[in-house]
């Protein structure tokens, strides 16, 4: 045991690991140069026949660069499939270099014969050294896909191949039949490359070759995709779970403005050892998105951390953590991630707003010009509301929802309606001839808070009601017994106000103005400013990841479980987790900047922080 506690063979393995990963990245690197360096790749060409042959996988050319990197990216997320391929192909070279060495005298004489030996056992032994550290499970499927698709793609292959081989055949006889030209195309679509004496009635034209060959590599691409994806979920959230979620929401739901988001039914959770934490999470590409803090106990959240942590490891998932607040971020910190600030949540306490003031001026004149309009709001639970006018309100929603994208993952609770969710509060803004112009839809946060889950309005409605309904809310505190408000997120507001006092630098102003830019087709500026105007409480939300380099990768994952991101073409249950049936889908929608013309509405993470941390703008 050494003085940190970790045993020596462990330290062996992780070494061995590390040095088959950089081995591949280090071929895959060299295979490049080869395809690109035409002195240098000839000479490897020239290495690999004759009395030559080069280490495991150097070989020059695109393809094979694209494999090593394929293998090392697959090692680096420790898949257990990709140990075992990596393994059997490097083994099984290694015996034959033994073989040709020792059968052939003409191999022995060069050197670069026993190094490229060497360093291939070498890899061999970097990875039996390293064999527990590739313990990523894949799906179970997993093989028999892989097998159904090479078998698929083939079959499919080697016909097109056939057709464009009768299509294309430049031969003067054109004498071949078609079983002739489907084992060409076959043979081609497997990278031979087939002599002419054995087919003389073919004769194909370069770019038919090269197009069998795209085709081919297009289903070797995806052979490797079904042999190596992950487990794309565990089991969703159950019915005994949103009850023990509950339990603890009861216990601790005031800690944080996205507890009650945690009862998505597309997430799946889990509990700690005591069952007094719980961390809920969804699986999207690969990463295992945590939303906000653990629910329950913060003495008992590294306990669920860890679980959370070890079961992404054992998929081989990347691990991230979507709009943490600073207290959950340090523990989440604690466990080996890295904290990225994304933005702030405007916080607005009842007992310290005002209309009252200059600064208010403007908030004020617009509150009062809708109400003398003759618009009202009705202020209710869902518990209160019977189901036959909720479900008028459902198909309200569902015809004021700006376009056929479902929006939200991390702030948003997905459906509308349902009994369970009776404690939701329900706003309905209705103009003077009664008729319902908007909706405003609020999850509990603790006894005393609400957070703001949905907002529908009628596009042909006057412009503002949302502001007059946050303001008429606010105003109606005590008869909606709460004290504060959660409405919206920010994202890179820090950026914003600081850029713009005098004496930022030119960083920062650069920062600033690239921000406003984007800001013309995503209101990350107007967002901002349309919630500074309440002058709320800012409290700063964070990304939480393992390694920078998978930044992007997350970033893509949070994209697509938040909705902004769709494969086109794909079906939405390929695009991002479907809800149980029956259950009304909605999407995050909190912005209600003034601009009439505005219709995109901005959905984004956040969660609580300790006062500590509150500033006020």
């Amino acid at each position: 045991m050494r003085s940190d506690g970790t045993r020596p063979t462990a330290v062996w393995e992780r070494r061995g690991a590390a040095f088959g990963i950089r081995y591949l990245r280090v071929v895959a690197v060299i295979d490049v140069l080869g395809a690109v360096w035409v002195s240098f790749g000839d000479d490897m060409r020239r290495h690999d026949t004759a009395d030559f042959f080069t280490p495991y996988l150097v070989t020059p050319g695109f393809a094979s660069a694209a494999f090593a990197l394929f293998l090392a990216v697959t090692l680096r997320r420790r898949k257990r499939a990709a140990w075992i391929l990596n393994l059997a192909l490097c083994g099984c070279l290694a015996a034959a270099f033994v073989a040709a060495l020792a059968l052939v005298p003409e191999f022995r004489p060069h050197p670069q014969n026993w190094i490229s030996l060497a360093l291939t056992a070498l890899f061999a032994a970097a990875l039996l050294t390293g064999r527990r550290e590739f313990y990523a499970k894949g799906d179970r499927s997993n093989p028999r896909r892989a097998a159904m698709t090479a078998a698929g793609g083939l079959l499919v292959t080697s016909i097109l191949a056939a057709l464009l081989v009768t299509v294309a055949d430049e031969a003067p006889a054109r004498s071949s039949t078609f079983a002739e030209r489907w084992t060409y195309g076959l043979m081609r679509a497997v990278s031979l490359d087939p002599s002419q004496g054995e087919f003389p009635g073919i004769s194909t034209p370069a770019w038919a070759d090269a197009l069998i060959n795209l085709a081919s590599t297009a289903v070797f691409v995806a052979v490797l995709w079904a042999a190596f994806r992950s487990v794309r979920a565990t089991d969703p959230i159950t019915a005994a779970d949103e009850e023990h979620l509950r339990e603890l929401l009861a216990r601790h739901g005031h800690a944080d403005s996205l507890g009650y988001f945690a009862l998505r039914r597309d997430k799946s959770v889990v509990f700690s050892p005591t069952g007094k934490a719980a961390v809920t999470y969804r699986v999207v590409g690969g990463v295992s998105l945590a939303s906000a803090d653990p629910l329950g106990d913060p003495e008992a959240w590294p306990g669920a951390i860890e679980r959370w942590l070890a079961e992404a490891r054992e998929h081989g998932w990347t691990p991230a953590v979507m709009g943490a607040s600073e207290l959950g971020g340090t523990v989440y910190a604690r466990h080996g991630l890295d904290a990225l600030e994304l933005g702030d949540e405007a916080i607005v306490e009842v007992a310290d707003f005002t209309l009252e003031g200059r600064a208010m001026r403007g908030v004020r004149q617009a509150y009062h010009r809708v109400r003398r309009a003759g618009y009202t709001v009705r202020i209710r639970r869902h518990a209160d509301i019977p189901a036959e006018e909720m479900a008028r309100l459902v198909r309200l929603a569902d015809d004021w929802r700006d376009g056929d994208t479902e929006r939200g993952f991390s702030m948003a609770l997905g459906r509308l309606g349902e009994p369970a969710d009776g404690d939701c509060l329900m706003l309905e803004c209705a103009d003077s001839d009664g008729r319902s112009r908007a909706l405003l839809s609020f999850v509990p946060w603790g006894e005393k808070g609400l957070s703001l889950d949905l907002m529908r309005r009628d596009r042909e409605s006057d412009n503002g009601l949302i502001e007059f309904m946050v303001l008429d809310l606010i105003q109606r505190a005590d008869e909606a017994r709460i004290t504060r408000l959660s409405l919206n997120f920010a994202m890179f507001r820090s950026v914003f106000e600081r850029g713009a006092r005098l004496g930022a630098g030119p960083v920062l102003r650069l920062w600033r103005s690239l921000l406003a830019f984007f800001s013309r087709w995503w209101q990350i500026e107007s967002l901002y400013r349309a919630n500074a105007k309440y002058r709320p409480i800012w409290e700063p939300r964070y990304m939480l990841f393992e390694k920078s380099t998978d930044v992007l990768r997350i970033g893509l994952a949070a994209a697509r479980a938040e909705g902004f991101l769709t494969a086109p073409g794909l079906p939405k249950w390929l695009n991002r987790g479907r809800l149980e049936a029956g259950v009304h889908r909605t999407r995050r929608t909190r912005n209600w900047s003034a601009s009439p013309s505005s219709r995109t509405r901005t959905e984004c993470v956040y969660a609580r922080t300790p006062p500590s941390r509150r500033t006020r703008r």
